[in-house]
């Protein structure tokens, strides 16, 4: 029998652990000029498993003529080992990229509205009532095809068209995705314009609603408040987050919309306030370097104190 004491540790223990998921083969590449083929992808996806990530974004199936830097995402798949007790997932925005990767086996999909009327319509050419009807249809699909899903809303924390969202709008778009039961809820800061307090209360209302436990956050660094707004998402109670190797990212509809909070940076200050990710560090630093040479360049930020420079 556990007694009181050996619990209280489980649970503390239990606290202390930080899921991350890489997103850089899809969010951190989608924005670089330059398009890599999918033998390189599938390359950059094992590099980064190596250190330690048990959850990663192996690309998006959508219009290559739009996003062309995620052409080949099925060979990119099939090219892949599939280790045991790795989630590898793909980001889905319509019903024929759902089928794709449905077809090809993709064993997690990823599937997100926006908050943003302005935003929506840019990026996948509906309104934000039409996407959620149609992501809501894409969700019941998946799901009665066995494969996981995390449903979520971009432009959850403000928007570089329309400023800030409104929380229950956020809140009515999760509890209609939540209503057919995807297995995680993703809100995502995709312009990056999120602030600490408000990051805060968007996560303590939707929490109110499916519980902090189902949630995961995507941050984006446009402002520099990646980081800073991770620690007030941990506050709250969120522990599964998206990161990106390099702080690679943005979004090609969104003017200036910087790279995602970088994996680097984001293990570094983890561990340094004491929570455990199983990523190693210095794996992923000597990934982001083989990246870099590949790119030519990464973006300039800090890890414990060294620089990286493009």
């Amino acid at each position: 029998m556990v007694d009181r004491e050996e619990k209280r540790h489980f649970n503390d223990q239990r606290d202390r652990k930080v899921c991350l998921q890489e997103v850089g083969p899809r969010d951190g590449l989608q924005n670089e000029a330059q398009t890599l083929p999918p033998e390189t992808r599938a390359d950059l996806i094992e590099r980064l498993l190596d250190t330690g990530l048990t959850r990663i974004q192996i690309g998006s199936f959508v219009n290559p003529r739009k996003v062309p830097q995620m052409a080949g995402t099925g060979e990119v798949w099939r090219r892949l080992q599939h280790r045991p007790n790795v989630r590898y997932s793909a980001l889905v925005l319509n019903q024929r990229g759902l089928e794709t990767a449905l077809a090809e086996g993709v064993p997690h999909v990823e599937i997100y509205v926006s908050a943003s009327e302005t935003h929506s319509l840019k990026n996948v050419g509906a309104s934000v009532r039409d996407a959620l009807a149609e992501g809501v249809r894409m969700v019941e699909t998946a799901l009665g095809m066995g494969a996981g899903v995390t449903a979520g809303v971009m432009c959850a924390f403000g928007c570089y068209y329309e400023g800030s969202m409104s929380i229950t709008q956020v809140r009515e778009l999760v509890a209609r995705f939540d209503a057919v039961g995807p297995v995680e809820i993703g809100l995502a800061d995709t312009a990056g314009l999120g602030e600490p307090q408000g990051v805060k209360s968007v996560i303590a209302s939707v929490a109110e609603l499916v519980g902090v436990d189902r949630l995961t956050v995507h941050l984006h660094d446009t402002q520099g408040m990646g980081l800073v707004n991770l620690r007030a998402a941990l506050d709250t109670g969120v522990r599964r987050f998206d990161a990106s190797v390099g702080g690679l990212g943005g979004c090609p509809f969104i003017p200036g919309a910087a790279g995602n909070i970088a994996t680097e940076a984001v293990c570094a200050l983890l561990e340094s306030l004491g929570y455990t990710t199983g990523v190693d560090v210095a794996k992923v630093t000597r990934v982001s370097k083989h990246l870099a040479a590949i790119l030519g360049g990464m973006p300039a930020y800090q890890v414990s104190g060294r620089s990286r420079e493009d």
